[in-house]
């Protein structure tokens, strides 16, 4: 960010500053999708579409996430994870990235197994929000 700052206020150009502006994301994101339960569970599995930005609030229940085979459209993933009580797990494409530096944890910190080999080019999903005492398990998704 900072490279892309000094870049930003030294351009004398239109063109410098194509580089610094090049990796914001567009201003259209798309729609947020808000999944909201007190009990239950959540589950996302097989073909679904993923949303850019998506919110799950799950104050006593089970949130289950599998992008594995879903649709992922866009390049970069942002998920917000409110969890109070109970457990989430979200499984990955096996090309996909992760990272859950945003995600506050209260009691538990997340479980994440990273894969064998990894592969950048998938899809990047973030993980910000708060979990007080639900747990977190992220994995890939296996052969």
């Amino acid at each position: 960010m900072d490279e892309r700052l000094q870049v930003a206020l030294t351009a004398t150009t239109p063109g410098q500053l194509v580089s610094a502006l090049a990796a914001l994301p567009d201003k259209n994101t798309g729609p947020t999708v808000v999944i909201d339960a007190i009990g239950g569970r959540i589950k996302r599995s097989g073909r679904w579409r993923v949303p850019r930005i998506l919110k799950v609030d799950s104050e006593y229940g089970k949130v289950d996430l599998d992008f594995s085979d879903a649709v992922i459209e866009n390049p970069a993933v942002d998920i917000e994870l409110r969890l109070q009580y109970g457990w989430a797990r979200i499984v990955l494409p096996r090309n996909a990235t992760v990272d859950y530096d945003g995600l506050s944890a209260g009691w538990k910190q997340p479980i994440y197994k990273s894969p064998r080999h990894s592969n950048p080019n998938g899809p990047h999903i973030r993980i910000i929000g708060a979990m007080a005492y639900g747990r977190l398990k992220i994995r890939h998704r296996r052969r």
